[in-house]
This record gives C-alpha cells, sequence and structure tokens, in this order.
C-alpha cells in the first residue's frame, strides 16, 4: 500500500523536509510513504491567486496517481484543491491543515497557528469558520518569512519560537500548529522550547491516512 504526499509548491527542499519528517511513520509492514512534488506549482503557496492556480494541477496529479496510491495527502495549509482532488480520486485524499487542526483540538482547548506571512492569515480564519471551529482559534500569528526563506535555520528558529511564545503567552494558546509544510523540521525544537504541543500538520495527516488503510480487525 501506498500514501503519496503532494508538495503543491515546486521548492524541493520543502519536499525533502517533509519527507524527513514522515520518516518515524515508516513503519515494517505499513504502507510506503510517497513524497512528490508539484512541478507546476510556485516556489511557495502564499498568496489567494497561488492558491487557485494549483488547485487544477492538483486534481490532474491525483487522478494521474490513482492506480499506484491508495491515499493522498495535500501538504499544504490552505488545503489547496482538496474538493476538486477529492473529485478526481475513489481514493482518500486529506488535507494537511483540517487534519492538524483537528489533531490539536484533540491535545488542548485552544490552539493557535504559527503562519509565514500576514496576508495569508485572512484566508486561514475563512477556513476555521468553514471547519466549525474558529471558536477554538486563540491566534494565528505570521513570522514573517516566505517559504523559501525558511531554510534560514537559525532566523526561521528565532522567529517562530518568539512568535510561538506571543500565542502561548499573550494569546492564550495550549496547543500550536504549524502553519507551513516548510516548517516541518522545527517542530521538535519548538515543542521543546516552548513547553506545550506543537502539531506538524503534514505529520497528522500521515497518521490519520495510516489508520485509514490499517487492516480492520475481524471483531468477536
Amino acid at each position: 500500500m501506498r500514501i503519496v504526499v503532494l508538495n503543491p509548491n515546486s521548492t524541493e527542499a520543502v519536499t525533502e523536509g517533509i519527507d524527513d519528517a514522515l520518516d518515524p511513520l515508516r513503519l515494517g509492514g505499513g504502507p510506503d510513504i510517497e513524497c512528490a512534488t508539484l512541478a507546476q506549482g510556485p516556489p511557495g503557496i502564499e498568496t489567494d491567486a497561488h492558491v487557485r492556480a494549483v488547485v487544477e494541477p492538483i486534481a490532474e496529479f491525483v487522478a494521474s496517481r490513482e492506480d499506484a496510491a491508495d491515499a493522498f495527502i495535500i501538504a499544504c495549509f490552505s488545503d489547496p484543491g482538496l474538493a476538486e482532488a477529492r473529485r478526481a480520486t475513489r481514493r482518500p485524499v486529506l488535507g494537511m491543515a483540517a487534519c492538524g487542526i483537528l489533531t490539536a483540538t484533540a491535545l488542548g482547548d485552544r490552539f493557535g497557528v504559527i503562519s509565514i506571512l500576514d496576508h495569508a492569515i485572512p484566508r486561514h480564519l475563512r477556513y476555521y469558520d468553514s471547519l466549525g471551529i474558529g471558536s477554538r482559534l486563540a491566534g494565528d500569528r505570521a513570522v514573517g518569512i516566505g517559504v523559501t526563506g525558511l531554510a534560514d535555520e537559525s532566523h526561521t528558529v528565532e522567529r517562530m519560537t518568539t512568535t510561538g511564545r506571543a500565542l502561548r503567552d499573550e494569546d492564550g494558546a495550549d496547543v500550536l500548529v504549524l502553519g507551513c509544510a516548510g516548517m516541518a523540521r522545527y517542530r521538535d525544537r519548538l515543542e521543546n522550547s516552548l513547553g506545550i504541543p506543537v502539531v506538524d500538520p503534514t505529520l497528522a495527516a500521515a497518521g490519520m491516512a495510516l489508520s485509514l488503510l490499517s487492516p480492520r480487525g475481524s471483531g468477536g
């Protein structure tokens, strides 16, 4: 069995970071987890125009891989093309944002989101409301770094820690969600520094996909 995790931006370093973060879920005898990059995507999904631009290519990718995959994950916090991808295949398609947020609500009372850029936050807020969990949001704050800039490790860790601390101390978040797949490599350091759970939404989505594909017991 195979789970295909699609990075809708064209930055291979982001895909590599996702791939590394998913290693703990590559279990003996379990499904293969393959990470793929959408070549047609922009370097980062940072604007509403970027989101719209990748919807059709995502659906086409999913349709083209249907016979080679048992589940798909869209690894972008806006969950672009999720509805369209689900219409393009009989396989389960999971959006990392929805999976990450739902995981966070199971771990705490109020979740905070560390986003990349301020102009992404209104789009996120609309999505939280569409999921019916807007009342559980403590806050959504941006680090002010674009997707490709997340590769600058020292600056990114500093900004994520400062932003996470503000979400915890000023907004009252008791669990945090990483608002970009490119942040996956920093989850452990952030959780250790802040002392509250930090959810990598791609990891959360992969865990849900594994549960969907696990053999059902015979009962009795």
